[in-house]
């Protein structure tokens, strides 16, 4: 991972966020949305693992400190703005509070041919 010093000016909201995008990277699934401070940035720099801010309970999280579903960051990325994250994640069990591997399953507006993804085959549990 890169050392802090290595950060671009990431651009953050009036809050002190920035939206972080988590995609798998054996399917490049979309598996959440969540939102980083500079301190969660730099957590996940450090540590390997995804650190987000909640605007719920406004506080800094570990993804998987308490469900044991960490998210192993492979490679982190920002977009051509610098206001949005893209984390790249060996993603263990669920990746929602659902129970669900993607924050995505079963909640669709529309599929004009009703036809699925290649990535989108059912997954199994872990344990």
């Amino acid at each position: 991972m890169k050392q802090q010093a290595d950060i671009p000016e990431i651009k953050y909201d009036s809050r002190g966020l920035v939206p972080c995008i988590v995609q798998e990277w054996t399917t490049g699934e979309v598996l959440m949305l969540a939102y980083m401070n500079a301190e969660s940035l730099h957590k996940t720099l450090e540590t390997g693992t995804t650190w987000f801010f909640s605007r719920s309970r406004n506080e800094f999280w570990n993804k998987g400190a308490t469900s044991g579903h960490f998210q192993k960051v492979r490679e982190l990325r920002y977009d051509c703005d610098a206001d949005t994250l893209l984390a790249i994640v060996e993603q263990t069990g669920a990746a929602c509070h659902t129970g669900d591997f993607t924050c995505f399953d079963g909640r669709w507006l529309s599929s004009p041919t009703g036809e699925r993804p290649p990535f989108r085959q059912p997954h199994t549990r872990e344990g």
